[in-house]
């Protein structure tokens, strides 16, 4: 066989399948035999090289926030923060130019189930950012609700344990979740609003977003302020009924995902408007809160609402796993000019997010597309798993991977404004807050909702708690009459004339759901084997 006939025998298209070597594959159909009944060899490179990757293709799931859907669009400063310029509050260089456009990535979520549950489920739904500025990433981390469950960071591992499904059945159980709630009172607000129609947004273009923690802004004098964020959708807010989200999650459980994919590729692109809440950087006693308690709202009449740019939605990921699954957020990721508070939620968020992430993805998972900044990069941090480039920086000595050095390494950056410095002082204690008033915003959450929303936050909570332990329902009655008289009145006389005839092993909230699997039986058309 002459030179030339060699080369044809190895002729390539760029459509033609090749394994992770490059070699084309000729056979994707019949793995090697001995025979074509088998047995196979052990040589069978590229069925092995297939398979095993086959075998790998989940990273571990996400603990919490495993269902989610994403999409890349822009954020648009509006350069203004009210009536003053945004560099009054802050030097973060995405805020300071109307017009001046930033990239981001949006992953929504839900926050309890697996990552194939259904998006009708009543649960928060989280709202991630990351910005891709100049100055690096910024992740803002949050929900679509504006408040959470707890206010202390180490709760959150129980809190999340009792609301996901029991560890022997396997099946969530609204007494699990209203024993901790009980037992938690800090929760009260939260479960006021999960329970409402609030807790099912309709889907995700039509509902709010919220950072959740208080942050700081830093200006260019080192001055801090406390900052609240708020997304408001130009699309409207929508929410739904138990009844209907039922409905619903009988025809599509994927509804909220296919709603936002399809509405980018019809390019009816979502915008949500980013609003601040500022405050002062202090304690705020003449407040019945604390300003750093994200249990708590800070009151518009007070604190008004202040746009300061829009975000755009305008373009679905290419790849689900590579951008929506493999996408890493943090709390910690903050550019100059953003700052944390003592939130303790924040600040026990901000070690765990992360932390999840070099768990979840790998130590090197800021050198994956989809989360490294869109800016050069140049650290000394060499190795670890799945490392695939080293972050030299142009000129930089390879033989230098630390600093200081008078030998071609990297330099410390300058700073670019005063450095912010609030001083801290106080005896090292581990005590709950002081203004705590667990129950008076769920009462004037309740007041606020119109009639049907109170009618459906009334039956959702009779069903579930009726069936939970009188202690538990008792704890959750004295709540809602602290925390309002009508609210408190209601569940009782509701929990009072329900028969007590089902469990409480079923989605939170749902109706009738543990009379299902006897309905499966007596609906169910027999059937000869084969």
């Amino acid at each position: 066989m002459d030179h030339q006939n060699a080369e044809n025998l190895n002729e390539e298209t760029a459509e033609t399948l090749t394994n992770r070597q490059g070699h084309p594959i000729t056979n994707n159909q019949n793995m090697r035999t001995v025979g074509n009944r088998g047995p196979a060899t052990l040589e069978n490179y590229d069925f092995i090289e297939k398979i095993s990757h086959f075998d790998r293709e989940r990273v571990p799931e996400r603990v919490v926030h495993a269902r989610g859907a994403g999409a890349h669009g822009y954020f648009e400063a509006y350069g203004t923060c009210g009536n003053e310029h945004v560099s009054t509050y802050t030097r973060a260089k995405l805020f300071q130019e109307k017009g001046k456009k930033t990239p981001v990535f949006v992953r929504f979520s839900s926050v309890i189930h697996g990552g194939h549950s259904p998006e009708t489920l009543r649960d928060p739904r989280g709202f991630a950012v990351k910005f891709y500025t100049e100055d690096g990433n910024w992740d803002l981390v949050g929900n679509n609700l504006k408040i959470f469950f707890i206010r202390d960071a180490v709760k959150f591992p129980d809190m999340i344990h009792a609301f996901k499904p029991d560890p022997i059945t396997n099946i969530q159980d609204s007494e699990r979740f209203f024993d901790f709630c009980s037992n938690s009172p800090e929760t009260f607000h939260m479960v006021t609003f999960v329970y409402s129609p609030w807790g099912i947004p309709a889907n995700y273009r039509m509902m709010q977003g919220s950072g959740v923690n208080t942050y700081k802004w830093v200006n260019a004098e080192g001055k801090a302020v406390l900052v609240k964020y708020h997304w408001e959708p130009k699309q409207g807010i929508k929410n739904l009924t138990q009844k209907e989200a039922e409905q619903i999650q009988a025809k599509n459980f994927n509804h909220a995902t296919q709603d936002l994919y399809d509405a980018i590729e019809k390019e009816d692109y979502p915008e949500w408007e980013l609003l601040v809440q500022i405050m002062s950087d202090d304690d705020h006693p003449e407040l019945d809160f604390d300003p750093l308690d994200d249990t708590k709202l800070w009151p518009e009449d007070q604190f008004p609402w202040m746009p300061v740019g829009k975000m755009v939605l305008n373009k679905n990921p290419e790849d689900y796993f590579t951008e929506v699954e493999q996408v890493a957020f943090g709390t910690g990721v903050l550019v100059d000019g953003l700052d944390f508070s003592d939130d303790k939620m924040l600040q026990g968020r901000t070690f765990s997010y992360s932390d999840t992430q070099r768990y979840r993805v790998g130590a090197n998972y800021l050198q994956l597309p989809i989360n490294a900044p869109k800016k050069r990069v140049a650290t000394n941090q060499r190795g670890g798993q799945m490392q695939y480039k080293v972050d030299l920086a142009p000129g930089q000595n390879p033989h230098i991977n630390y600093e200081p050095s008078t030998l071609g390494g990297l330099k410390e950056a300058k700073q670019a404004g005063k450095e912010y410095t609030p001083k801290v002082e106080g005896k090292l204690v581990r005590e709950s807050i002081d203004r705590q008033s667990n129950t008076k915003q769920a009462g004037h959450t309740y007041r606020s909702f119109e009639e049907w929303e109170k009618d459906e936050l009334i039956s959702n909570l009779v069903n579930d708690l009726s069936d939970c332990d009188p202690r538990i329902q008792e704890k959750m009655i004295q709540l809602a009459e602290e925390a309002d008289e009508e609210y408190g009145r209601r569940l009782r006389e509701g929990i009072a004339s329900k028969p007590k005839d089902g469990t409480t092993h079923k989605p939170l909230g749902n109706i009738d759901g543990d009379k299902a699997p006897e309905q499966a039986i007596n609906e169910g058309h027999e059937a000869d084997p084969y």
